[in-house]
């Protein structure tokens, strides 16, 4: 029989709606993260250094480029014979077939798997945060305070608190209250989504709860826990931990990933971040090139310049080009004499010779104002940006647009235009 100390069960199914165009077409963990990442190595990664070498991937919006991007584990060391890493899609049962519906419903849906692996320990982990953090540190804690239940959680500073599930806890530690999202904070301790349950009380809550509409860890598993009389443990993680929900947010960790001293440090030896490498040529600089406080990928050739930007493998920035305060994701083609200035490209696009892209005056964006915002122009994967065009800040632009489609040759500040199957929408 196989029996496992601790596995973890890794929720990558989001749809990330507030990365807005970014995820139109690819899960939230998917979506590429200082030029040469995607967002979900980084739990993953987490999980082999931290000694835990059975990680259940549970994915259902968008998974293709999420399940080709994992495979079967190799770059992760998780290709096993017993364990490894294994994808979980929801699946047809005998009596009805469902979809994922909350977070903990996801995992009830796959009670088979984890049963299959005799745990003593359950993981619970999201796919879209950047962190690094050894969970064997925390299942220390969680041993030698002989809990039911260890919720990791972070200090944020009180006027944010209102946006997180907040925990109440005694001197030693153990959790008395919850408040979720809460108009008038008692406690700063957040919750970062990141649970450790034992096998048998995980079990018995997700049955018991199994007929629960969306069922949510925060919402229904941990106060049903609670008020039957499980311990419950707050772990107090003082790292870097950033949620890139949001466009800013996403923006703004890969901008501190340049930083003279980064916060999050990509370079450390003895914990390092492992991803899928492809095979290609190594990056090029031009004699007339310029590249300054950046991170490239493999493959980028620069014959313009670039300053403070993170660009993936595979880019070209051609001649006259100017990119500054930027993201650039893999296979972009600049053209000649475009100005890119606090943009977010995606994957395999094509920025148009003299374009313009970051300028004007500010605007709230028409489409979603809370979604594009914090000055930034956002341009969806493959899409083609026509020559000369300018397009404005808080903006958001993608499919294989044409001169016509931009009135006097510009998209002004908290503009949309974005084309599907050659129709504007």
């Amino acid at each position: 029989m196989v029996k496992k100390e601790m596995i973890a069960m890794l929720l990558a199914g989001g749809q990330g709606s507030r990365l807005g165009i970014l995820t139109a077409k690819v899960a939230k963990p998917a979506v590429e993260f200082g030029a040469k990442y995607r967002i979900i190595d980084f739990p993953l990664s987490n999980c082999i250094n931290s000694g835990i070498d059975t990680v259940g991937v549970l994915t259902q919006y968008q998974p293709l480029r999420l399940n080709n991007h994992i495979g079967i584990g190799i770059p992760w060391d998780l290709d096993r014979n017993v364990g490894g890493v294994t994808i979980l899609p929801p699946y047809e049962k005998s009596t009805n077939s469902e979809w994922y519906t909350g977070t903990a419903n996801a995992i009830y849906q796959n009670l088979a798997y984890m049963q299959s692996m005799n745990p003593d320990y359950v993981l619970i982990l999201s796919g879209d945060h950047i962190y690094k953090m050894d969970y064997e540190v925390m299942l220390d804690y969680h041993k030698a305070n002989k809990a039911d239940v260890t919720i990791a959680c972070m200090p944020v500073p009180m006027e944010e608190a209102s946006r997180f599930g907040i925990m109440i806890t005694d001197g030693s530690g153990r959790i008395t209250e919850f408040e979720e999202k809460p108009e008038h904070p008692r406690s700063n301790l957040a919750s970062m989504g990141i649970y450790i349950f034992n096998w048998q009380t995980l079990k018995d809550s997700l049955i018991a709860l199994r007929d629960q509409p969306g069922c949510d860890f925060g919402k229904h598993v941990l106060p049903y826990c609670r008020d039957n009389g499980k311990r419950l443990f707050a772990y107090e993680f003082n790292g870097y931990w950033k949620d890139v929900g949001t466009l800013g947010s996403y923006w703004q960790a890969n901008m501190e990933l340049i930083d003279i001293i980064p916060e999050f440090n990509l370079y450390e030896e003895f914990w390092k971040i492992y991803t899928k490498g492809d095979i290609i040529r190594p990056q090029y600089i031009s004699a007339e090139g310029t590249a300054d406080r950046c991170i490239m990928g493999e493959g980028t050739e620069v014959y313009g310049e670039v300053h403070n930007s993170v660009i993936g493998a595979g880019v070209t920035i051609k001649k006259g080009a100017v990119v500054r305060d930027s993201i650039i994701m893999r296979n972009t083609v600049v053209e000649e004499g475009a100005q890119i200035d606090r943009a977010i490209i995606a994957e395999e696009s094509v920025i148009g010779a003299n374009v313009q892209i970051g300028v004007g005056e500010e605007a709230p964006n028409v489409l979603n104002p809370r979604i594009y915002a914090w000055g930034l122009a956002t341009i969806g994967e493959r899409s083609v940006i026509p020559a000369g065009v300018r397009i404005g800040k808080n903006t958001v632009a993608g499919g294989k647009l044409t001169a016509e489609d931009f009135e006097n040759g510009e998209l002004p500040g908290g503009g949309a235009l974005i084309k599907e199957d050659g129709d504007l929408i």
